[in-house]
């Protein structure tokens, strides 16, 4: 009776790893693979300019060989101006093309068609104005709550709102034709911000982190992602007042793809695989 009082409970103990074993087993193979996840896309810092510590970006992007910038401005920040120029690589300061009233709080930038278009971030309104003269055209109105980035794939424009929505207006009309999601392995993805056009995919920014999302636009998935936490460090080891990145421009010339955020003191021209 010994030897059984005794084994008993070792065959239960050992009846019992041997359940845990394979429950762990079953756990493990059901979840998601981490393959699944988009895919870490490496770059390389080709050079670095100035950049204004007072631009409050809201986008960027190269227009005829030169980079457009855009900004917003935060009443609560009174050095910031809601406009859109040419940024001065040398000097890091924006040639104003257009301005509107700090009020309405200026967001993002792209050209098509000879024309400007700008958007506004709560007003629910947009602006147009002619490529060459920069002089105001026209409005449009915005179907969202709130404007966030702007770009183009050269038929549409295409708009972020904050959310996980990437919404394409008709460049005759200015309505929404289609909306597409972004999604990765989790589900939807929110807070995309400043898009960028490259090559058949759409870069956006993701507010509040250091990554640049590479898009499908045929399925919404996320199909890359780049993780620039090193320049957004950098930036803010040489100016603490430094916020998040803001900002993605690719030049076709060079093939470079200019990246900078808000109150940054760097712009920085990176290198990867498109």
């Amino acid at each position: 009776m010994r030897i059984l009082r005794v084994f008993f409970p070792l065959l239960v103990t050992l009846l019992s790893l041997l359940s845990a074993c394979n429950t762990d087993r079953k756990d493990k193979t059901s979840q998601p693979a981490s393959a699944d996840a988009p895919p870490a896309i490496n770059y390389g810092v080709v050079a670095t300019y100035p950049h204004d510590t007072n631009s409050f970006t809201e986008g960027l992007l190269m227009h005829q060989g030169m980079l457009y910038e855009s900004t917003g401005s935060p009443l609560e920040m009174p050095n910031t101006r809601s406009l859109a120029g040419v940024l001065n690589l040398q000097t890091g300061k924006i040639d104003p093309k257009v301005e509107i009233d700090r009020n309405l709080f200026g967001e993002g930038i792209t050209f098509l068609n000879h024309k400007l278009y700008q958007l506004t971030y709560r007003e629910k309104k947009g602006y147009i104005y002619d490529a060459t003269t920069f002089r105001k055209t026209g409005e449009f109105a915005l179907t969202t709550p709130e404007g966030w980035g702007l770009t183009t794939d050269g038929i549409h424009l295409i708009m972020s709102d904050g959310t996980d929505k990437l919404i394409y207006l008709d460049s005759a009309t200015l309505k929404p034709v289609k909306t597409i999601h972004v999604h990765d392995h989790t589900g939807p993805v929110r807070n995309v911000n400043e898009l960028e056009y490259i090559h058949g995919f759409i870069y956006a920014n993701l507010y509040t982190t250091n990554y640049i999302l590479k898009i499908d636009p045929a399925t919404g998935t996320i199909a890359g992602r780049i993780d620039l936490t090193s320049l957004a460090m950098d930036a803010r080891s040489r100016n603490e007042n430094s916020l998040e990145m803001n900002g993605i421009a690719y030049d076709s010339a060079s093939r470079n793809v200019y990246v900078t955020g808000k109150f940054w003191p760097s712009v920085y021209a990176i290198k990867f695989n498109h």
